[in-house]
């Protein structure tokens, strides 16, 4: 099992006194802290995603506020805390109007600072099966079932060798999880790791994301573009959902994977690779063989080695484990501090057969963080959420205040178009869901004459 996933905090300051007491008191959490100037906690192409900033005014005068809006402008849900020598209630407005959630003065004490880190830095104590504990957004897997352990087993067997991989299982059980895992374990680790779903472009479109193009091979293509391929050369290429190809595009790629080489769009100029290729399906590739709508030949240049990710339902003893990760992943986004979880919730997930698997429960645990109140996590009143992890419908006639799933959807997307102010990006990211995705719901929304109402009659 890995070490536990730890948070990182950003401590801007040059007051050595409150660097060693706010270092202290995250150790003692178990938590970690790093320590920047003004300057580099600025830059915009940080290496982390930080779990809360402390941003001290007599290091970084005045442009302390303008930092905080550049740190929030990159995380909207990053908690900033703002320290001053002058206790004042102009600057706490000032740092209130920055996005600032906490405004301590000088000296600050051991209770007021460890308060701030008990509400907005979770650190309930999950084990990683797998996974890098020690960078924020790195890939982690979480779960102690024999199912998932065996598979991480043999995933990290593979890894160091260059045989293509077949990641193979039901959608949201993490197959690209897996990806990332075989990548960062093989000897390409230092080289870049490319990921292209094929479900989502046409054929067309597919073979020059794949393969690039030249000036003016088709109308729009202004200019020469390397492809995924030439991307990834000298590390791994993830194909997602390959069952999503069509004929055509099967037989390029056949020829492209035994051969390692290919010509762009276009062009005549033979380009030589060196590209190891980890493949997903959630479908039966034996069964789409049979169907006449996969190449048996591609896939068995695929599928050196295959592996097959457990659905959620046969690693119930997990459920508990995932909660409590999502909980520290995305309770500051809502500024809710979960202390417990409830029993009749935790026995309803153990019933649940989890079709959406992991992402399912993802999502439902942020519903839950989102709609629900207090230090207890549970479903509440959401009734209609309820009936379908249970596969049932709800009990008698529904009351004018009860919520459809189709609404508790809905009420979701718009508290959190509202928390990033109408970004749909930054929305889609904080539900877990691609921008597409978002935008198709938003559209379907319109269609039934149902907007989204933010405010007043500004509508979506």
């Amino acid at each position: 099992m890995a070490e536990q996933a730890i948070q990182d905090v950003l401590i801007v300051s040059s007051d050595a006194e409150l660097i060693r007491q706010a270092l202290r008191l995250l150790a003692s959490r178990g938590l970690r802290g790093t320590v920047r100037s003004a300057v580099s906690a600025a830059k915009p192409a940080t290496e982390r995603r930080w779990a809360l900033a402390l941003i001290d005014l007599q290091s970084t005068g005045p442009g302390g506020y303008a930092l905080s809006s550049d740190l929030r402008a990159d995380n909207p849900e990053l908690p900033v805390v703002m320290i001053s020598e002058e206790e004042s209630s102009v600057q706490a407005v000032r740092a209130a109007k920055c996005g600032c959630v906490e405004f301590l003065g000088k000296p600050v004490t051991d209770t007021s600072l460890a308060g701030v880190f008990g509400s907005m830095l979770p650190n309930h104590k999950v084990a990683l099966a797998a996974g890098r504990a020690d960078v924020v957004g790195a890939y982690q897997m979480v779960g102690k079932s024999p199912h998932l352990l065996e598979a991480i087993r043999h995933a990290a067997r593979v890894a160091p060798t260059s045989v293509p991989v077949l990641v193979c299982g039901e959608s949201g059980t993490g197959k690209e999880l897996f990806a990332s895992l075989l990548h960062a374990d093989s000897r390409r680790a230092d080289g870049p790791c490319i990921r292209v779903n094929c479900a989502a472009l046409s054929e067309s479109l597919l073979e020059s994301e794949l393969f690039g193009h030249e000036r003016g091979a088709f109308t729009g293509a202004v200019m020469q573009r390397k492809g995924k391929f030439e991307q990834a050369h000298g590390g791994t290429l993830l194909l997602d959902e390959i069952a999503e190809t069509g004929p055509r595009l099967q037989a390029e790629l056949l020829r492209v994977l035994e051969q390692q080489d290919f010509e762009r769009v276009g062009g005549s100029e033979t380009i030589r690779v060196n590209v190891r290729v980890i493949s997903t399906s959630n479908r039966d590739l034996v069964a789409e063989i049979a169907a006449g709508r996969f190449r048996r030949d591609l896939y068995y240049r695929i599928s050196g080695v295959k592996l097959s990710v457990p659905p959620l339902r046969e690693r119930t003893e997990d459920i508990e484990l995932l909660v409590w990760h999502f909980i520290n992943l995305y309770t500051c986004e809502v500024g809710r501090t979960i202390t417990e979880l409830d029993p009749e919730m935790l026995e309803l997930f153990a019933a649940c057969p989890w079709p959406g698997n992991v992402r399912q429960l993802r999502n439902v645990v942020r519903t839950a963080l989102i709609l629900g109140e207090g230090p207890v996590l549970s479903l509440g009143a959401m009734e209609a959420l309820v009936s379908e992890l249970s596969g049932r419908e709800p009990d008698g006639p529904r009351d004018s205040g009860d919520l459809s799933l189709r609404e508790v959807e809905r009420l979701t997307i718009l508290e959190a178009l509202r928390r990033t102010q109408r970004n749909q990006a930054k929305a889609a990211r904080m539900l877990g869901i691609t921008d597409r995705t978002l935008r198709e719901k938003l559209r379907r929304y319109s269609k039934e004459d149902k907007p989204l109402e933010l405010t007043g009659d500004k509508r979506w």
